[in-house]
């Protein structure tokens, strides 16, 4: 009889594009009989085009996917029948996970990048690590849309993001202006917003509110080049 698998994604960590890749090695290990990914999903996400998975809403905050989805797997360990369970993650935290659940006699695969920590590595039953993606193969969008602007959107984004959340949209405009001159209110879009929104390849943006963040897709901007930002 093939053993249960039970496959649990955190959502902010490993991508939509890598969801088959995580199935099919769960699959090597047995019956795939339960797949969810953990994430915000409030949020716009290819996640939600992965017909085989479950999404489950982890809100929003700093470690809000890791923390429900380790309450679920260890609920489901505890309580149900399945001899297998992966973690598709590339974040150390998850050590502790994994080595519970061996702990308890479950089988423990992670499933992860190449920057996923020794510590966590060791933790599994089995680590596999996926292959990395070729940056050709990364870019999500077409060169001439990854523009010196974008450029300089991302630049101001990522020294302003505060723990990987992004930063706050309001600030974008002044930030903006004092370091490149920019003025949104000179282009078609006329507004940060609506010009964000419109490149949803190189930008995650929140709905709308006083407290609304944006983050850069680091896919979406793959092989560009910085050098002309100034």
């Amino acid at each position: 009889m093939k053993a249960r698998v039970a496959v649990f994604a955190d959502g902010d960590n490993i991508g939509a594009a890598r969801a088959q890749e995580v199935l099919g090695t769960a699959r090597q290990q047995g019956s795939v009989d339960y797949a969810r990914v953990y994430l915000d999903v409030q949020r716009p996400s290819a996640w939600a085009d992965q017909a085989d998975w479950r999404l489950v809403h982890a809100g929003r905050g700093k470690n809000a996917a890791d923390l429900l989805l380790t309450l679920d797997a260890m609920e489901l360990a505890l309580t149900g029948s399945f001899d297998c369970f992966v973690i598709a993650s590339s974040d150390g935290d998850f050590a502790h996970l994994a080595r519970r659940l061996r702990e308890i006699g479950k089988r423990a695969i992670g499933i992860g990048e190449a920057k996923a920590p020794d510590g966590f590595r060791s933790a599994c039953s089995l680590f596999v690590e996926l292959e990395a993606k070729s940056a050709a193969a990364a870019v999500s969008v077409q060169p001439e849309r990854c523009s010196k602007l974008d450029r300089q959107i991302r630049s101001v984004i990522a020294k302003h993001s505060k723990n990987g959340q992004g930063m706050a949209l309001t600030r974008l405009a002044p930030l903006m202006h004092q370091q490149f001159g920019t003025r949104i209110s000179q282009r078609p879009e006329r507004n940060w917003r609506g010009y964000l929104s419109a490149r949803p390849d190189l930008y995650d943006l929140d709905a709308k509110g006083t407290d609304a963040m944006v983050r850069f897709l680091p896919a979406g901007f793959a092989g560009s080049e910085l050098a002309d930002l100034a």
